[in-house]
C-alpha cells in the first residue's frame, strides 16, 4: 500500500474523518507529542498483534516521528496480513513542518 502524505492526513484528520491510526513510538515519546491513535512501540508490535483490534483489510496508518519506524512496522503488519497498512511519510516531523 502506498505511504500517505502528512498533507493528506491532516486534510483528512480536519475533515473529521475516523482513521485508524497506530503511533510506533515509544510510550515516552508518545506521552510527550501525539496526535492520537493506539500506541503500540514498534518493538512490541510483534508480540502484541493480537491486541490491535483493527480488522485486516481496513485502512490502518501508521505513524512515528520521521517515518522510518512506522514503515519498519507497516513492513511487518502486511507480512501478517494486513493488507491496507500505510506508512505516513515524513512521520510526525512532516505534519509539524507543514503547520509552520
Amino acid at each position: 500500500m502506498d505511504p500517505i502524505s502528512a498533507n493528506d492526513f491532516m486534510a483528512r484528520l480536519n475533515s473529521g474523518e475516523q482513521l485508524n491510526v497506530l503511533d510506533v513510538r515509544e510510550e515516552i515519546e508518545y506521552l510527550t507529542y501525539n496526535i492520537g491513535g493506539k500506541n503500540i512501540p514498534v518493538s512490541k508490535l510483534s508480540s502484541q498483534l493480537d491486541e490491535l483490534g483493527y480488522n485486516k483489510t481496513d485502512e490502518l496508518i501508521v505513524i512515528c516521528t520521521m517515518g522510518k519506524r512506522s514503515e519498519t512496522a507497516r513492513i511487518l503488519l502486511n507480512e501478517n496480513g494486513y493488507v491496507n497498512a500505510r506508512n505516513l511519510s515524513g512521520g510526525l516531523i512532516a505534519i509539524q513542518k507543514d503547520q509552520q
